[in-house]
């Protein structure tokens, strides 16, 4: 019957042509004529009406995601980081037009993506289907329709997610809502559209004083901090808040929220997420069974491959105060955030506290000035604290990293006392976290202080001190003072090692074999072992006794490796292992081959691989310990991007640079104008103004004109010369 209409149809098109000058041509007719919406008897005379019509323009589709993204996600990004740096105080009151724009679900898309699959996915490479469907996601976000922790109803799935939930049998089903799953793929992606906007958001408002949780500000920065700050302070109060990062009542954290950000939606996406419940499955005792034979699984083409022996290896030696990290409900990755900023009121009154109390005094040789500079003593050694009167600058410094901070006190001990009497209300009044004085233990600098797995300690030094004198003279005196140690604690390492399963023993640690590794090869293993050695010995770059902390690291692993390969080879001792691969183990095991000289020969020959032999065997190949100076007001590598590009940004910065290039020479009067009128239609074409002759010369003023004027006499007087020599 379709076909009978469709060429009944073509016939009195044919016959009788309109006149359609526009998109609806023949072809279009005839699909609306055939199309089932249009075969109703009732619409058919609003059918043919539709064509008589003259032709519109067609707007473009706001469901159509290729017309939303017009920007790149990162310039957007970038954008609210600059507006974040430029005014750290301003709250931000209309965040919703950030989630509206599509780009920034885009680039989520592709951070989730490169997370799951494990490589990176180009814009390009995002197929209309799943642009579709983060166009559904982002509409759903937007109309209050979205709920956390969805179990079988998504608005996009993964890439690899090729499970059909409407074939499911009941008991899958029953299984998936009652037991825990993994977080959501559409959950992720909304929860890194949140993390990218309020994250700039708090960066430029964060304290200097934390440094977890936050980009460019690591245990390393902290421990240089430490180094450089906290010399010549003798009380210290140790503090740990991890309960915190257990979880706040969802009120406070909202409420530390909302001093900053005062959008409704974004509040309401992060109260719900955090109210929602996780649905978790009841723990269940594990019966002794025997070990069945597991075929080993050989992984999909789109599955990352799992962490390395030696990361995981390396993963275990994380300090106390970095082991711990927080996870609010179906906040995933906004949990760090969110307990920085509940934090971030801590911090400020500690600052408070810094200022109140400051007392110099002028017989002191360090911290003596009334301002409190930040300069003390040598600048060039800013560890070496020379020995003052008793009359002593009172102050305290204070860092924090995650849910543990310290506290330094330069003064007497009650003055310690009275800051934790303090602390401890405030935390009572803040966070309903009940310390005591057993909590916040006062400790003197003499007996060491354990923070992130390194113990800072005072030495008392006699250096000899050189300087200048007046008239050129260099001067050497012989001075006495204290020096602020941070050395790496191998009370600490060797606890790691027994946790990880290297070694056992407190006295006299003996190493263990490493039976993860029993299936690898040589080669294999030890370029593992490599990788975990290097690793290490960055960890521990900035301590004191690095050369030892590292040497008895390699001991530990290369006494595991000897034991591990005796038993895989059958060679009884770690000696005659030693005596066939060499004590870096560079010789292959198998078959005794190492001692063989036909091994030798192909390998000076180059036809034999030879095997990476472990580092870092001898004290002497181990670096020496990072000495580079602390800067002073230092900041992050992106923070002072952003700095240096506001700076430049500033209409005074321009006007100023522009004025010295005019002096020196450097730009003509001409050319000032031309970049005055081209960043005058810069700047029109980005806020939509049409630019004209008459605004121009009104933006301008009379600098223009006056400008203009000048050249038009200088060539005036050009030609009345030219005129006169002719």
């Amino acid at each position: 019957m379709n076909h009978r209409r469709f060429t009944i149809f073509c016939h009195s098109i044919l016959t009788k042509p309109r006149k359609t000058n526009g998109p609806f041509s023949l072809f279009n007719a005839a699909y609306m004529y055939t199309s089932p919406r249009y075969t109703n008897p009732i619409n058919k005379t609003k059918t043919f009406n539709n064509f008589q019509r003259p032709n519109t323009r067609i707007s473009p589709d706001p469901n159509d995601p290729s017309t939303l993204m017009k920007e790149d996600g990162v310039s957007i990004c970038s954008e609210l980081w600059v507006e974040s740096f430029r005014n750290p105080n301003t709250t931000f009151n209309n965040l919703t037009n950030y989630l509206r724009r599509f780009e920034l679900w885009v680039l989520a898309y592709q951070k989730v993506c490169a997370d799951e699959l494990g490589s990176y996915m180009p814009k390009s490479d995002v197929q209309r289907s799943a642009l579709d469907d983060l166009l559904a996601l982002r509409n759903a976000v937007l109309d209050n329709r979205f709920r956390w922790g969805a179990r079988l109803e998504f608005f996009i799935k993964s890439p690899k997610d090729k499970t059909e939930y409407e074939s499911l049998s009941k008991r899958k089903i029953r299984a998936i809502l009652t037991t825990t799953q993994p977080s959501p793929f559409q959950d992720r992606i909304v929860q890194e559209v949140l993390f990218m906007i309020l994250e700039p958001v708090y960066e430029g408002r964060f304290s200097e004083k934390s440094y977890a949780f936050r980009p460019g500000r690591t245990a390393h920065t902290a421990l240089r901090v430490i180094r450089r700050s906290f010399a010549g302070y003798l009380w210290y109060i140790k503090g740990d808040l991890s309960t915190v990062l257990d979880g706040l009542k969802v009120g406070m954290v909202v409420s530390a929220l909302m001093r900053d950000v005062r959008d409704k939606m974004v509040i309401d996406l992060v109260k719900s997420a955090m109210t929602t419940p996780v649905i978790t499955s009841p723990p269940v005792e594990k019966k002794r069974t025997k070990r069945k034979y597991q075929k080993k699984r050989v992984l999909a083409e789109d599955e990352p491959k799992p962490d390395p022996y030696w990361l995981e290896s390396f993963f275990g030696f994380a300090p106390e105060e970095a082991e711990k990290v927080p996870t609010w409900g179906h906040c995933g990755i906004l949990s760090p955030l969110l307990a920085n900023i509940c934090l971030d009121e801590l911090d400020r009154w500690m600052e408070g506290k810094m200022k109140e109390f400051y007392k110099p005094s002028k017989s002191d040789v360090i911290w003596n000035s009334p301002e409190g500079e930040v300069d003390q003593g040598n600048t060039s050694w800013p560890e070496f604290v020379p020995t003052s009167g008793p009359d002593k600058t009172r102050k305290i410094d204070y860092i924090r990293f995650g849910g543990h901070f310290l506290i330094g006190v330069r003064g007497p001990r009650a003055d310690a006392a009275i800051l934790r009497k303090q602390l401890i209300e405030f935390c009572d009044e803040k966070y309903m976290l009940k310390l005591d004085n057993e909590s916040l233990p006062i400790e003197h600098i003499t007996k060491g202080i354990m923070f992130l797995d390194h113990v800072l300690c005072r030495r008392v030094v006699y250096p000899t001190l050189r300087y200048t004198a007046t008239g050129g003279k260099i001067i050497s005196e012989k001075g006495v003072g204290t020096l602020l140690s941070v050395t790496a604690s191998l009370k600490q390492c060797i606890k790691q090692f027994r946790k990880l399963g290297f070694l056992k023993g407190d006295r006299d640690p003996d190493p263990q074999p490493c039976f993860r590794m029993f299936h690898a090869t040589q080669a294999h293993t030890n370029a593992q072992m490599n990788k975990l050695l290097t690793t290490m010995v960055e960890w521990y770059r900035y301590a004191d006794n690095r050369k030892k902390i590292v040497n008895f690291c390699s001991y530990i692993i290369r006494g595991s490796l000897a034991k591990l390969y005796a038993a895989k080879y059958k060679l009884r001792s770690r000696a005659k292992v030693y005596k066939i691969g060499d004590r870096t183990l560079r010789r292959p095991l198998k078959e005794k081959k190492g001692l063989s000289p036909e091994y030798n020969d192909l390998l000076r020959q180059g036809l034999s691989e030879s095997i990476e032999g472990l580092h870092y065997t001898r004290m002497s190949l181990v670096p020496e310990t990072d000495y580079s100076p602390f800067p002073v007001g230092w900041k992050p590598d992106h923070e002072k991007a952003l700095l240096e590009y506001i700076r430049l940004d500033d209409p005074k910065t321009k006007e100023e640079i522009h004025t010295n290039l005019t002096e020196e020479g450097l730009i003509s009067p001409q050319d000032y104008v031309s970049m005055l009128v081209w960043n005058y239609k810069r700047n029109a074409a980005i806020n939509g103004v049409n630019s004209s002759e008459e605004d121009k010369t009104l933006l301008l003023g009379s600098s223009i004109q006056n400008d203009e004027q000048t050249l038009e006499d200088d060539e005036g007087h050009e030609e009345q010369l030219h005129a006169s020599n002719v």
